[in-house]
Formats: structure tokens, sequence, C-alpha cells
């Protein structure tokens, strides 16, 4: 009598790895563009436009939210 090793678990397993690590990478990258791409304006800076301005509490939480 032969015996098999279910090999479709280790193939999923690694697969979901794999598959985790790009979506870590993807989502890296998606940040690092979006800080390059749209700077938040420092306070005390008058701005244009009348709809959003970061004040000094709001860019305190967006450094506690760095990674």
């Amino acid at each position: 009598m032969k015996t098999t090793k279910p090999t479709h678990r280790r193939k999923f397993l690694l697969a979901a790895g794999l598959g985790g690590a790009g979506v870590a990478a993807a989502v890296v990258t998606a940040t690092n563009k979006a800080k390059d791409a749209a700077p938040i304006a420092e306070a005390g800076e008058k701005s244009t436009t009348t709809a959003y301005r970061a004040s000094p509490h709001v860019l305190k939480y967006y450094k506690t939210t760095e990674v």
C-alpha cells in the first residue's frame, strides 16, 4: 500500500504567503506614491481653496499613523 502526501495544502499555503507578500508590496508602493503626489499643506500656510486645511492636530495624527 502506497502512502501519498497531500500536497494541495502545501501549495495553498505557499500561494497564500506569496499573495500576502504581493499585497503588502502593493500597499507600500501606493503609500509612497500618495505621499509624493499630494503633499499636505503646512499649518499656517495660506491655501487658495477653502475645502480642507491640515491643522496642527491633524498633522500630529497623520504622523502617528505612519508605518
